[in-house]
This record gives C-alpha cells, sequence and structure tokens, in this order.
C-alpha cells in the first residue's frame, strides 16, 4: 500500500494546457487528481518548483515490450517477474511514462513469450500496488489455440486492459529455414533449432482453427469492453478485416497505404518512437516523423526503447511541422483516447495528476508525478522541493 498523498504544488513552470498550448500556471494537485490550476497557493503541503521547466501531460505507452530485456536479459536466463517488473517501472518512470501497457505475446512458443511466463507476469503485475499504473497489452499470437481459454478467462476477469491480434507464425515458420535467423527464435524458446522448426510446422498445421480462434478473442474483447488491436497490417484488405472484428486501432502498418486506410477510416494508427529518434525503421519499413506530420501516425509508443518517447515527441517539435502541443499529443492525450482512458493524458482540472517536468534545453525528465506521488525526481529536482 503507498502512504498517505499529500497536497502538492506545481509552480513557476511552462504548462501545457489542453486548448491554451503553453502557458505560466501553478498547479495544485490533490488526492491524486489536478485540483486547481492558478489561484492562490493552498497552505500546507509541498511545492515543486518547476522555473524555467516544461510542465506536461505523463506520457501514456500504449505498445511497450523493453520488459521482456529485464525478464530476459540473455537468451534463456530468465528472472523473477517481480524482479523484473520493479527494475521496468524505475525505466518508466524516469523516462516520464505514468501510464504503461505492456505488451505481454501469449505465444505458443515456449520460454520467454509462453503461457507460463503469461501467467508469472500477470500474477507479478497483480500482487502489489504499482505507482506507474502498468496495464497488460495481451499480443495474442493467432496459432496459439491451447492457450485459448486461458486468454478468455483473463479478459473477461479484467486482467486485460488492451487486445492485438498478432500473426508471427507465417515469418517464424519461414525463419527457421535459415540458422542464423532461427537461432533468435529458437534461443528465446531454450530448443534446439531442430526442434523448435519441428514445433512450428506442427503448429502452422492447424491453420484452419485460427479464423474462429480470433472471433472468440475479438468477442471476448468487446465484450469486456477492451480496446482491440491490430499488428503488422500489410494490406488495406487485412486492415479491414480487423476492423470489422472492432479492432479500431492499427499498429505498426507494414505500407503507407494502410495506415493512410486506416486514418481515413477514423482507426488509430500506432507507430514507434525508436523510428523517429533514429530517423527511420530498423526494418526499412515508413518513416514515423514523415508520417506523424502527415496526420496519418496518430499515436506514437516506446516499441523496444522507453526513453524514446520524451526524445521522439522534441524531435517532431523542434522540426516545425507540429507544435508541442500537437507532437505531445502522440505520446499523451491520443493513446489515451485509443485506449478508452478518459482520466489522463492531459492537465486539466479532476484530471488523474500525471505530469512530467522536463529541461527543454537539456531534454531531459526532471521530476515524475504519477498519480498525484512524486515518483521519480532527480538530484536537481530534489534541490527544487520545499514546504
Amino acid at each position: 500500500m503507498h502512504p498517505p498523498l499529500h497536497p502538492l504544488r506545481v509552480t513557476g513552470g511552462q504548462v501545457l494546457l489542453p486548448s491554451d498550448g503553453v502557458q505560466p500556471i501553478d498547479v495544485t494537485i490533490a488526492g491524486g487528481r489536478i485540483d486547481r490550476l492558478g489561484g492562490a497557493a493552498p497552505s500546507g503541503g509541498i511545492c515543486l518548483d518547476a522555473s524555467l521547466l516544461l510542465v506536461l501531460p505523463g506520457i501514456v505507452d500504449i505498445h511497450g515490450d523493453a520488459f521482456e530485456r529485464q525478464v530476459q536479459p540473455r537468451p534463456g536466463v530468465d528472472f523473477p517477474a517481480d524482479l523484473a517488473l520493479a527494475d521496468t517501472e524505475s525505466q518508466l518512470l524516469a523516462s516520464g511514462i505514468t501510464t504503461a501497457f505492456h505488451g505481454i505475446t501469449l505465444s505458443w512458443e515456449p520460454g520467454l513469450r509462453s503461457l507460463t511466463q503469461w501467467r508469472k507476469l500477470l500474477d507479478a503485475l497483480g500482487a502489489r500496488t504499482w505507482t506507474c499504473d502498468m496495464r497488460v497489452h495481451l499480443r495474442w499470437e493467432a496459432y496459439n489455440l491451447d492457450a485459448l481459454d486461458v486468454a478468455l478467462a483473463d479478459i473477461a476477469a479484467g486482467r486485460v486492459h488492451l487486445v492485438a491480434f498478432n500473426d508471427h507464425t507465417p515469418s517464424i515458420l519461414k525463419k527457421t529455414e535459415d540458422p542464423v535467423a532461427g537461432a533468435k527464435y529458437s534461443d528465446r524458446a531454450g530448443m534446439t533449432l531442430a526442434d523448435f522448426r519441428a514445433l512450428t510446422e506442427r503448429i502452422a498445421g492447424r491453420a484452419s482453427e485460427v479464423p474462429a480462434a480470433l472471433e472468440r478473442i475479438g468477442a471476448a474483447a468487446r465484450e469486456a469492453g477492451v480496446a482491440l488491436a491490430s499488428h503488422d497490417d500489410a494490406t488495406v484488405a487485412a486492415r479491414a478485416a480487423f476492423r470489422a472484428r472492432g479492432a479500431r486501432i492499427c499498429e505498426f502498418p507494414m505500407a503507407e497505404a494502410v495506415g493512410e486506410d486506416a486514418r481515413a477510416a477514423g482507426d488509430w494508427v500506432v507507430m514507434g518512437c525508436p523510428n523517429v529518434v533514429r530517423g527511420g525503421s530498423h526494418l526499412g519499413w515508413a518513416s514515423a516523423a514523415r508520417l506523424a506530420e502527415a496526420g496519418i501516425c496518430s499515436v506514437l509508443s516506446s516499441d523496444y526503447f522507453y526513453p524514446a518517447m520524451l526524445r521522439a515527441a522534441l524531435i517532431l517539435a523542434g522540426r516545425g511541422v507540429l507544435d508541442l502541443p500537437r507532437a505531445w499529443a502522440l505520446i499523451s492525450a491520443n493513446p489515451a483516447a485509443a485506449a478508452r482512458l478518459t482520466d489522463r493524458g492531459s492537465i486539466a482540472e479532476g484530471a488523474r495528476a500525471d505530469l512530467v517536468l522536463v529541461d527543454p534545453a537539456r531534454q531531459r525528465v526532471i521530476a515524475t508525478i504519477a498519480g498525484g506521488r512524486i515518483a521519480h525526481l532527480t538530484a536537481e529536482g530534489a534541490a527544487r522541493l520545499h514546504q
């Protein structure tokens, strides 16, 4: 359990407001919510001096799987889920991320993405109260038919907060033909390549059962009111098929035309912040920065590197096409809306008190406030605290 919350006042900063842009205004926090914008300071509590800093809405990461490196930092070398998640939470908060959807892949693969690991992670997440709002993004592997009942039960029980349709089996089957490419998967699963190839062939042989399983997953998510996404859509037809199942989030479209079609239909289009920071996709796909500036990409996620989120938004704001409010919305208000979270993503009275204080010159997080609590504070930030 967390200790009681005390009133907190953030003063002297340049605050990003939903309709007014960046304004010099003080923010009063009480009970985990933004109690007041402006006005006289209440008596008592703590003051955090934000002079020369930007005060921005906490970052909402709708798709991140960097936590896997804490679970399994080397192929076949696993660590306890509670330890891995505790370290992950520290990384998230240091990056200004106050809401994180962990992209937990529930696959037929043994090891890192197995049913066993799924259960360990969900149990660890539910075993304690976290400062960062860490949620479950079920990445459902289409051919994982043996785990279907478990997935349906966890969705119905409220343990899943976003569902994405994934289908990596055909590409894995192809990659196992190459000893080097296949080793990535067999090592992760803790198997010889020959055994892993045999397993993949057996799994792929159940293709006829996949459509019915996808329909059941989609129906369960819709019944639970959970947002649905599809991942790596290769064609406009594939996107349309998933949209018909209720998936209004298009993650990492493989072709620009797919993203254009998704936005035209009113879908959310998600791309990765590492793509923006590195200047392009590591897979050679479309530029996330250009698609964001064109209005095609509406949400940016950490994908596989948490610190990229802050940097990506500031890079986009500095390129001159998007201003700071529109660039920051890609990592705050927009992902919150896509995930159906109505209490966060912007700094407004009554909203959940998720804030990140940023030094714009150094593009560095000085403090993170999550649910009204000071959750991350640098040495410089600590020097800014006073009664």
